[in-house]
């Protein structure tokens, strides 16, 4: 048997947790088809020299719905290893939308109005299938979107029409091979939908056998109460669940990840439920009056009406207008911000937790991003766990591979075995470094010397060399295929 490419003598981590081995490992199309002390011959010899093998990274929490269509060499992720987005999270999605004016906040974190072109998922599938990024996607579909297609005002519950609407385009979505539905509740456009509402679709996500994610109502004081809205909710409709990003957020919130870990654990062992997050003490979306706070440094990276303004905290805005910090924010919005409200403990804490997978929620529309967008699975490898020594490195690779296929229904990715799809990282350990910063987010961490998708070699010498991912869609049995 010809093997397309040869992996000779790496060691291999496989995905799964278990303890890493040094073996051969063959791939032939797209597909790995041998593991152990190979003979065959091969038209490329990659050798190992002391690096690591292990699956494409999967990024559980993007906001990449647009990006893999207008930007399809997608750098900020395949340089970073991932092989795999999820798009539509936080209740925003691309698709299937049909906007009568401009994009609502927080709709607006993907793009203009013209980023909305896809009034139906099939319309959505087709775009990626033509722009055949370098990466695979799978998508959400997001509560706002649906409430934007229907509703004129957010500042109210939907109506029992409305809701068999959302419910409906929702249903053609999945049957058309969306994973899933997404929430963003604490967002303006989506805070006055009532459990009764949310619970109506993701009834719908239920009985298709897809996944609920969910950006809570509140991450501050009301975490607790919020975490048990969406086991109740998911545990209801019979659906998988993901708590997006996982956080105590605001200083008053600090020191309590034990006490959101218990509820997870406890909820766990009645139904299917993890929580996603990503490895750093700031977040980052739309600059809103309500998270504004003397109590955290507060980072502007865009405004539309001032521009000029990114870059700046948001205390230096405020005291350069002579304005308090509320008034500054009205100013600047619609604007994007970095909020620094955790506590690294509870990050760490979150982290390292057996039910928690790993997503960067990067923004790449974003002029200055968050450094999240392009270091976030090198900050775990050579940061948490090279460097803290957090997890050992079965454990990080799990975490943001085998553990996030099964969750999300990934058939035969995440793992490296005989059989699965060959997305596959060949990364140098001792060379790894987190380089992205808040001052210089946009680098390229040396390091990731080789990346596969789907069996053709699309990164290598810190270039895009072929795009080769694919649309992921769901299956009848829930899998993506």
């Amino acid at each position: 048997m010809l093997l397309d490419v040869l992996f000779k003598q790496v060691q291999v981590v496989d995905g799964t947790g278990a303890e890493p081995y040094v073996a051969d490992v063959g791939v032939r199309a797209e597909r790995i088809v041998a593991i152990g002390q190979l003979d065959a011959p091969a038209r490329r010899v990659v050798e190992g020299a002391g690096r690591q093998l292990m699956p494409g990274f999967i990024d559980v929490h993007t906001h990449d719905d647009t990006q893999v269509i207008r930007a399809p060499e997608m750098l900020a992720k395949i340089a970073q290893g991932v092989t795999t987005v999820i798009v539509g999270n936080c209740g925003i999605s691309a698709s299937p939308v049909v906007l009568p004016g401009d994009p609502p906040d927080p709709m607006n974190l993907l793009g203009t109005r013209e980023a909305f072109a896809y009034p139906s998922f099939e319309a959505y599938a087709a775009a990626v299938s033509q722009a055949r990024p370098a990466v695979n996607v799978a998508a959400l579909v997001g509560h706002t979107a649906l409430r934007a297609n229907v509703m004129e005002r957010f500042d109210r519950a939907a109506s029992a029409e409305e809701i068999q609407a959302m419910a409906a385009t929702l249903k053609a979505a999945l049957d058309a091979g969306a994973i899933g539905l997404s929430t963003g509740l604490a967002y303006t456009n989506a805070k006055q939908a009532p459990t009764a509402e949310v619970q109506a679709l993701v009834q719908v996500v239920g009985t298709a056998g897809a996944l609920y994610t969910t950006h809570m109502r509140d991450e501050h004081a009301g975490l607790l109460a919020s975490l048990e809205e969406s086991f109740s909710t998911a545990r209801h409709a019979g659906a998988d669940l993901v708590i997006s990003h996982l956080k105590c957020a605001g200083a008053g919130n600090w020191g309590r990840a034990p006490l959101a870990l218990k509820a997870l654990e406890q909820a766990a062992r009645r139904q299917p439920c993890n929580c996603d997050c990503y490895p750093y003490a700031a977040s980052s979306t739309t600059l809103d009056a309500w998270r504004v706070t003397e109590e955290m440094d507060i980072f502007i990276t865009w405004s539309d009406p001032h521009p000029h303004m990114a870059k700046k905290t948001l205390r230096q805005i405020a005291d350069h207008w002579g304005v308090g910090l509320l008034e500054a924010t009205e100013r600047l919005r619609p604007a994007g911000a970095i909020y620094h409200m955790m506590s690294e403990a509870d990050v760490r804490q979150i982290l390292a937790h057996p039910l928690s997978m790993v997503g960067s929620d990067g923004l790449p529309s974003d002029p200055n991003p968050h450094p999240r967008l392009w270091g976030t699975f090198p900050r775990v490898l050579a940061h948490y766990c090279r460097d803290l020594g957090l997890f050992d490195l079965a454990e990080a690779v799990r975490k943001m591979t085998g553990l996030s296929a099964g969750r999300f229904r990934l058939h035969d990715r995440g793992e490296v075995r005989v059989g699965a799809f060959a997305d596959l990282n060949l990364i140098d350990m001792a060379r790894l470094q987190d380089v992205a910063t808040y001052q210089d987010p946009c680098q390229r961490a040396p390091g990731i010397d080789l990346v596969m998708v789907n069996g053709v070699v699309a990164y290598e010498g810190g270039q895009v060399q072929r795009r080769a991912g694919r649309l992921l869609k769901r299956g009848r049995q829930g899998a993506t295929a």
